[in-house]
């Protein structure tokens, strides 16, 4: 089994299920010793055992990552072990699922104000905190990648008000930390995966939403979801480009990188890409009629993406 990743050092925050547990399998796949954090450790040891029976090195650490003195903790842990070595670290640790599930119909005034925190402090926060330490690592060697997890809610309103804003400002943390850090070498990007078949989509997917528009859009469109290792493919594949700087600072969605990099998931389908035409089309209730018009090949252009989405 070819190695890529041999001898690299990583870090992937909330790992112990869903995508972070994907990455963490492809990274150790790939040969990488591999630090996966928590707030359990025995969940934390289960994603260790599998990942290491892939191959590589797998290494589980207790890290909340809304607490700062925990993070710092992680990372001169590394540190320490590795001798100041860290070459990949995704930023994944999110604890809101659950919340935005409980306040799905709630608007932003009616939704405890708490939500915020819920969304946005492991996620966000949590996600420039590791990338404060994880720099302090990557800098001084000159090399490394930064990889954030996001998602389309960036772009456009999707669950509410504070996940869409959490998600555009992860989008806004990797190129602003990409600005500062390219010419140290480092890169920083924002990874979009589609709908993946996390644990939580799966339990969703066994129970009726008819009363629930975006909810029983989501389970409809189930089957042909990502699996949770799609993101560590992708992730793989990143880490061992040549001319990944070239990427740093840019929001890349899964299917993007599926065509990039010729990637198929790991159950052998092709990547479902959520940028055609069709699939755009089909978000928007005003438009949905038209998308059976179109060719599943024919791709909607980004730059009308991003005129959709302009504030000016």
């Amino acid at each position: 089994m070819a190695t890529p990743m041999k001898g690299q050092v990583c870090v992937v925050t909330g790992a112990s299920r869903g995508i972070g547990r994907g990455i963490a399998l492809q990274l150790c796949q790939a040969g990488a010793t591999v630090y996966i954090t928590g707030r359990h450790m025995d969940t934390l040891r289960a994603t260790a055992q599998e990942a290491q029976s892939r191959g590589g090195r797998c290494i589980p650490v207790v890290c909340d990552s809304s607490q700062e003195s925990e993070v710092q903790r992680l990372f001169e842990q590394v540190n320490q072990e590795q001798h100041g070595r860290l070459d990949v670290l995704v930023n994944n640790a999110y604890a809101g699922a659950q919340a935005i599930l409980n306040n799905r119909k709630n608007t932003f005034w009616e939704s405890p104000a708490s939500i915020w925190d819920d969304v946005n402090n492991v996620g966000l926060r949590g996600h420039y905190l590791c990338s404060v330490y994880g720099a302090r690592l990557m800098v001084p060697a000159g090399r490394g990648l930064i990889v954030i997890i996001s998602s389309i809610g960036g772009l456009r309103y999707f669950f509410n008000v504070s996940y869409g804003v959490g998600k555009a400002a992860c989008d806004r943390l990797a190129a602003d930390c990409a600005y500062e850090l390219w010419h140290h070498g480092v890169s920083y990007v924002s990874l979009w995966p589609g709908l993946v078949q996390t644990e939580l989509l799966k339990k969703m997917a066994k129970e009726d939403f008819t009363d629930d528009s975006l909810l029983k859009q989501l389970n409809s469109e189930f089957s042909s979801a990502e699996t949770t290792e799609l993101s560590g493919k992708c992730i793989v594949a990143l880490a061992t480009d040549p001319d990944i700087l070239s990427l740093s600072g840019k929001v890349l969605p899964s299917c993007d990188l599926a065509r990039r990099y010729k990637l198929r998931d790991v159950d052998g389908r092709p990547v479902r890409d959520y940028l055609s035409m069709r699939s755009v089309l089909s978000q928007v209730p005003s438009l949905s009629w038209l998308a059976s018009c179109f060719p599943g090949f024919l791709r909607m252009p980004k730059w009308i993406l991003t005129l959709y989405t302009s504030k000016f």
